[in-house]
């Protein structure tokens, strides 16, 4: 900081003694200009005459309301103005009072509004210039009472002037304040949205990949002794079941890597195009599924791919879970107009699912399929809240439950236009 900003930093820390101060430069310059002459034979020159005691008491008290000028900046205009007009209608030759009235009229422009401004300003030109021209052995003309018409009128021009570029700077400093507390508000809204889209992501991969390889496990223990053959079989499954899981978890938190550093994924985000791919793992965990498409020949943006192919992993993912042993599971895929409809049917009850016991099945039962998928998360029951944020995100709509009959059902209506891609639509 430099020495004259610490100035200003200290007189705008004593307002009061620098109005003080003020006020006595105000009195220097009136007694001062009281021993000039404007009338001389040559103009205005110095004289020996001296101001008269009851013009140096006005100066006196004009001088000393002006220390209080920015606690009532009116009260002290009207009394500097009284002051100025007692001087102007009794002194002969007249000291220069009114200069406490043209400080005190500053001061009001400056702290006021312009309305105020004018009416005080125009009020105090016309009674001191009328006083002063109408009163007094000389002409109405003379420079003495016009100056004193000059003199209002650039005080109260100039402390609006003042006023006008402080509220500019005033509304400069709000407006960066806002702009810099909304950026700051967004920069959060955006790591809350990163930080849901993550979380969404790893949902899906996890929950799917091992629901796989508990699945497989399970077969995998249960006829480990009878069938070796088969036990081999699910192990493989579950083998690749980790490395894809292992594969996507790389992917996602590659997203995470500052943007210079190595190895940055390059694999494209899934979409329908790999769901024979995303079947045949479920089938290959024991779960048999039907697939039905009616979409060929659409193309559809990269955040709807995503999106859609993600409602059905995570749909599957509950069939497999949650379903039971029995169930079977049929996935449709239809353009309808503007839109992609998405149906993922189970016919499962939930009744039989696998439970743990002596041949190694391990499962939650019907409780299960209430807490997983019923619309009721409990511990760690994210995929159906997961699902629906992903499809409103793109302005669609999800609804889910169960079946009549048994079973249940998810559907999905995705719109093929979106411009929301933030929160749904990230590559993976």
């Amino acid at each position: 900081m430099s020495t004259l900003e610490r100035t200003r930093c200290r007189i705008r820390a004593h307002p009061l003694a620098l109005d003080a101060a003020l006020a006595f430069g105000v009195l220097v310059c009136m007694v001062a200009g009281s021993f000039v002459d404007p009338h001389g034979e040559n103009g205005a020159t110095w004289s020996t005459r001296g101001p008269a005691v009851l013009s140096l008491t006005l100066m006196v008290l004009g001088a000393a309301a002006l220390v209080l000028r920015r606690r009532s900046p009116l009260t002290v205009l009207a009394v500097t103005g009284a002051l100025s007009l007692v001087e102007l209608l009794t002194a002969d030759p007249r000291a220069p009072v009114a200069m406490s009235a043209v400080v005190a009229l500053y001061t009001v422009a400056a702290t006021t509004d312009r309305p105020t401004t004018w009416r005080v300003g125009l009020l105090t030109m016309t009674v001191l210039t009328g006083a002063a021209m109408l009163s007094g052995p000389l002409p109405w003309y003379t420079q003495e009472n016009l100056g004193l018409f000059a003199w209002t009128g650039m005080a109260a021009a100039a402390g609006d002037a003042v006023r006008s570029r402080r509220a500019f700077v005033h509304a400069i400093r709000e407006r960066a304040e806002r702009a810099e507390r909304t950026r700051e508000e967004e920069a959060r809204r955006r790591v809350a949205e990163e930080r849901l889209r993550i979380a969404r992501d790893l949902h899906d991969v996890v929950a799917h990949h091992i629901a796989l390889v508990n699945v497989q496990a399970g077969v995998a223990a249960h006829v480990m002794d009878k069938r070796p053959d088969q036990a081999k079989e699910a192990l493989a499954h579950v083998r690749e079941a980790s490395r894809s899981a292992l594969n996507e978890l790389r992917a996602t938190v590659g997203l995470l890597r500052q943007s210079g550093d190595p190895e940055a994924p390059t694999e494209p985000a899934p979409g329908l195009a790999r769901l024979d791919e995303l079947a045949d793992t479920f089938r290959n965990a024991g779960l048999p599924v039907e697939v039905a498409r009616a979409d060929h020949g659409t193309t559809l943006p990269a955040a709807v791919d995503l999106v859609a192919y993600r409602v059905i992993q995570e749909a599957l993912t509950n069939v497999q879970k949650h379903a039971g042993r029995t169930a079977k599971a049929e996935v449709s895929v239809v353009r309808v107009g503007p839109r992609v409809e998405i149906t993922v049917l189970d016919d499962g009850a939930g009744e039989d699912a696998w439970h743990e016991g002596d041949d190694g099945y391990t499962g939650r039962g019907q409780d299960a399929r209430h807490d997983g998928r019923g619309g009721h998360p409990g511990r760690g029951g994210h995929g159906l809240l997961g699902m629906r944020e992903r499809v409103t995100a793109l302005g669609g709509a999800l609804t889910t439950g169960p079946r009549y009959g048994g079973g249940f059902r998810v559907h999905a209506i995705l719109p093929l236009k979106t411009h929301t891609t933030t929160a749904a639509g990230e590559n993976v």
